[in-house]
């Protein structure tokens, strides 16, 4: 066993899981802690370590063409445990990474409880971590206690921003009619046929449009009147409210669709998603939402082919929290106020599994080096996990700070802005340009992990 000091994780999510990882791969223990059972949360069901709470989905799995893709295949190669439960756990769809969230979680826990270096502590930290715990990362997600949250707002000195998150409904797959639903992806991509999809011609689609907004919602208390969405997981409810088509420009969108039911091409089209590996349960993409339970029931099934639907899980809304990073955290995610203390995932201002798992990656390696006197570069800017770092501790403006998913906007851009192509210049666009910028981050995180970055291997 190591005689290295044990250093503290607060969170046992997919941030504070994968820190707990990266320390461990170098040799260091561990005390991992996570207050569930003995604690819940309003968007939890289970004790399970990286319990995913929302979409099954890490999105785009392509690492030449999408962000989040190369993001995925930048932890890949940083030995990043929620990439490899994920890629263990993977169910059908098309050209993302979805996973069976139970076997996701339970490929976590199982390697952190097996791990001889990680000590899972179950219990509530209600206060800031103390002086004695030295080096401690704080992975507490979007769901952090009031009392932490408290705790941490009067060192910092800085109102923590906060938001609220919907849970999308999940559907048991022997209860949507088939006769009216049918298997297709959108263009037929991937095996073409990873999604269930249920199509509304123009009449059921404002029928339905008019129950949504009609629906009973949840109440908000008085002080949570003013606390702003997310704009990338907006409640459906909220996006039907901004006008009679914008949800047929976004999940209900019908193009690259064709109900082989019906040649009349649809107006509208709702898609469901396998949310597990035996293909029993499916969630309905896109439709988080803040109805009440008996409304959710009565308004989704007007949806033709879920008549009958049965509902494994309705969907939710729960508070998150985050804090104005570019202010409070330093470029190597340490409190300003409190150095010893780093802090990872959601709670940054990242949004999204992966992104949250990247900076618990990124959190864990250099708290990891810390402890051994040694110095950890960051992620070049030109990568994903650099890009993304260097947003929320500085590149974004810290007075109009909001989560962030990885995207191209946030990278330098490519190194050639002009190419000749036929005896003619232009400007890098398109297909082109987002390889551009995937060529380059996979050639920079290269000579990254080259020195000495590369995760160790214990014996």
């Amino acid at each position: 066993m190591s005689k290295l000091k044990s250093i503290h994780v607060i969170g046992g999510g997919l941030a504070g899981s994968e820190a707990a990882w990266q320390i461990t791969r170098r040799g260091i223990p561990v005390i991992l802690h996570e207050m569930r059972p003995n604690r819940g949360t309003d968007a939890h069901l289970t004790e399970g370590l990286a319990e995913l709470v929302c979409s099954n989905s890490f999105r785009s799995d392509d690492a030449e063409q999408n962000a989040v893709g190369l993001l995925h295949e930048e932890l890949r190669r940083c030995d990043s445990l929620i990439l490899s439960a994920g890629d263990a756990s993977r169910v059908p769809a098309g050209g993302a990474l979805a996973v069976d969230r139970d076997q996701f979680s339970d490929h976590v826990t199982t390697a952190l409880k097996n791990d001889p270096l990680v000590t899972i502590e179950r219990g509530e930290v209600t206060t800031f971590p103390p002086e004695e715990w030295g080096p401690t990362i704080i992975a507490t997600g979007p769901l952090t206690s009031p009392t932490l949250a408290t705790a941490i707002t009067e060192l910092t000195g800085e109102d923590a921003l906060s938001f609220f998150d919907a849970i999308a409904p999940i559907i048991h797959k022997d209860s949507i009619n088939l006769d009216k639903a049918w298997y297709q992806s959108r263009y037929d991509k991937g095996d073409g046929s990873d999604y269930i999809n249920c199509a509304l011609n123009q009449s059921e689609y404002e029928a339905f449009l008019d129950a949504l907004l009609a629906a009973d919602k949840i109440a908000f208390h008085e002080w949570e009147t003013s606390t702003p969405y997310f704009e990338g997981c907006l409640p459906v409810e909220v996006m039907a409210a901004r006008g009679v088509e914008t949800l047929r420009y976004g999940p209900m969108k019908p193009v690259g669709l064709t109900n082989p039911h019906n040649p009349e091409k649809p107006h509208a089209v709702v898609q469901l998603r396998q949310d597990n590996a035996l293909g029993t349960l499916y969630n309905i993409v896109g439709f988080q939402t803040k109805m009440r339970h008996g409304e959710q029931i009565d308004v989704l099934r007007m949806i033709p082919g879920l008549e009958n639907a049965e509902f494994a899980r309705l969907g939710g809304l729960h508070r998150n929290t985050f804090l104005n990073s570019p202010k409070v955290l330093d470029p190597q995610l340490r409190l300003r106020a409190c150095p010893r203390v780093r802090f990872a995932g959601q709670i940054t201002g990242v949004e999204g599994y992966v992104e949250s798992a990247a900076m618990g990656m990124i959190a864990g390696r250099f708290t990891a080096a810390e402890a051994m006197s040694e110095l950890m570069t960051s992620p070049p800017e030109t990568t994903a996990l650099g890009a993304l770092l260097r947003h929320i501790t500085g590149g974004a403006d810290a007075k109009m700070f909001q989560p962030m998913n990885v995207n191209f906007g946030l990278f330098p851009p490519p190194p050639a802005p002009e190419v000749v192509k036929g005896g003619k210049l232009r400007k890098l666009r398109g297909r082109d340009r987002k390889l551009a910028y995937t060529s380059r981050a996979s050639a920079d995180l290269g000579v990254w992990l080259n020195n000495d970055n590369a995760p160790t291997t214990r014996s």
